[in-house]
């Protein structure tokens, strides 16, 4: 059964640091490329950050780059989106996500708020 499960979320003041985790389980990890989402109340579910399954290539949202780093530990089996300099416009629920063939899964999510 694929299982995505997040971790990480808090709140934090601007400026601050985050590392959120995605643990999974259920597919062969080293096969799919992962990706983080987000979503902020009353807007949709973005793309935040995707990594190949070689781990060799990454892509942000404009909003994000040079702030957001994604990355995987092939021996873990997981996911992270390391954030940093967090702006109250970060403030989201982010979730995990692969995408299997023609099925998404995704995880619960984390929540992100950031405030003074």
């Amino acid at each position: 059964q694929v299982r995505l499960v997040e971790s990480g979320g808090d709140l934090v003041q601007p400026g601050e640091s985050l590392r959120l985790s995605c643990a999974t389980q259920g597919f062969t990890f080293t096969s799919y490329h992962m990706k983080w989402y987000r979503q902020a109340p009353g807007k949709e579910r973005e793309l935040v950050a995707m990594i190949t399954k070689e781990g060799d290539n990454t892509t942000y949202a404009d909003s994000v780059k040079g702030r957001f780093t994604i990355s995987r530990d092939d021996t873990k089996f997981m996911a992270y989106l390391q954030m940093n300099n967090l702006k109250p416009e970060d403030t989201a629920r982010y979730y995990c996500n692969v995408l299997l063939g023609a099925v998404e899964y995704w995880g619960q999510g984390t929540q992100v708020t950031v405030s003074p």
